[in-house]
């Protein structure tokens, strides 16, 4: 697969996001200049394999694992980001919103009862 200028900064933000963090695939395509991008991230990580990157903080906008439930693939990454001090309960993880994180604040805010 031929790397180009934007799976480069894709790798970059992915990079860069800190351990116990995660991010939206639609958030780490925002930051690389891919407003519209979300996919094109998941491809990337698909194609990757592990390749040194944090693969496993990077998760749906609703904050939901993209794994099936029960696949090697879940598993690994509920233990990685486990291992991290992440909370994840049945397969999803919440996080409180970020100021700039738009539309991802609306769906990740723990919704009260």
């Amino acid at each position: 697969m031929a790397k180009s200028g934007y799976d480069e900064a894709i790798r970059a933000v992915i990079l860069a996001i800190p351990p116990g963090e995660v991010r939206s695939y639609a958030e780490v395509a925002r930051r690389a200049g891919l407003p519209r991008g979300a996919r094109r991230v998941a491809r990337l990580l698909a194609a990757e394999g592990d390749a040194g990157l944090p693969w496993h903080r990077v998760l749906r906008a609703d904050g939901r694992i993209a794994f099936p439930a029960g696949s090697p693939g879940h598993a690994e990454q509920v233990a990685r980001l486990r291992a991290e001090g992440v909370r994840v309960e049945g397969g999803r993880v919440r996080r409180p919103p970020s100021p700039e994180s738009g539309l991802d604040a609306l769906l990740w805010a723990p919704h009260e009862a």
